[in-house]
């Protein structure tokens, strides 16, 4: 099995400190929001690489940051115009990897990960097929900026929307996904069918009507860093852990 990172967005909504400086790069409690996932990605004794996909304005801050263990692929892109989006970046990151037919890890990069990676691969080796992450919100509003995933009585995928304006269940899904080589296989044909590149869960949205995917319910901490408010509240549930001053505006310094 294989992990990839998704690490090629260029987040805007954190704009002027990710200007020329990656999100996922920024110091949570003065280490690298990355090496938490990093870390993470190590207790599964199944990952025997760690891949990486970014752009090309943030290919060398990533490969200056890259332990040995991870490995950095340059998309090539510049900007949200030219970007190949989420599920782009796998069709590319499998290309330049020599991914192809292997078990891939998929997880976003600006994802805080508080429960076992390794728990959630045996759940998806019990269950074949492919798995996403689900995360239990009780705040409806909330779910709304999520993909909504309903399971049946064997946690299998029978409903998996994008953003929806009414949402049928209170589970998120996270952007964490386990597939299957053969599943994977499938890309070409979601492409020439014509769906999206961007967004991660679209893929999974498209799958799950076509192939058996499980939801694996998260019991431990997940945390999505998308603005400035959550941003601010990781570094500062990081800095309380490690016995760090609470910070009551983010800045890039300790």
């Amino acid at each position: 099995m294989k992990a990839l990172v998704l690490a090629a967005g260029y987040a805007t909504r954190l704009s002027p400190l990710t200007d020329s400086f990656p999100k996922m790069l920024l110091p949570l409690a003065e280490r690298p929001m990355l090496d938490y996932l990093v870390d993470r990605l190590r207790e599964v004794g199944e990952i025997e690489e760690i891949h990486l996909v970014t752009n090309a304005r943030f290919a060398t801050a990533f490969a200056d940051w890259a332990p040995d263990d991870v490995t950095v692929h340059d998309d090539g892109t510049t900007s949200n115009e030219d970007r190949l989006g989420a599920i782009g970046d796998i069709a590319f990151a499998l290309e330049r990897g020599g991914l192809e037919g292997e078990d891939l890890l998929v997880v976003a990069g600006d994802n805080l990960i508080g429960y076992s990676l390794a728990d959630y691969v045996d759940f998806w080796r019990a269950k074949g097929g492919s798995a996403i992450a689900v995360h239990q919100v009780e705040d409806r509003g909330l779910l709304s900026q999520y993909g909504v995933v309903e399971l049946d009585e064997d946690d299998r995928v029978v409903g998996l929307e994008e953003k929806p304006a009414e949402p049928r269940s209170d589970l998120a899904a996270t952007a964490s996904y386990l597939y299957s080589g053969g599943h994977l296989a499938l890309l070409p044909r979601y492409f020439e069918e014509g769906n999206p590149p961007d967004a991660p869960g679209n893929f999974m949205v498209w799958l799950h009507t076509r192939e058996p995917v499980y939801g694996y319910r998260v019991s431990g901490e997940w945390h999505d860093i998308g603005d400035l408010g959550q941003l601010l509240a990781a570094d500062n549930l990081l800095r309380e852990r490690a016995g760090l001053p609470a910070r009551a505006e983010y800045t890039l310094n300790s």
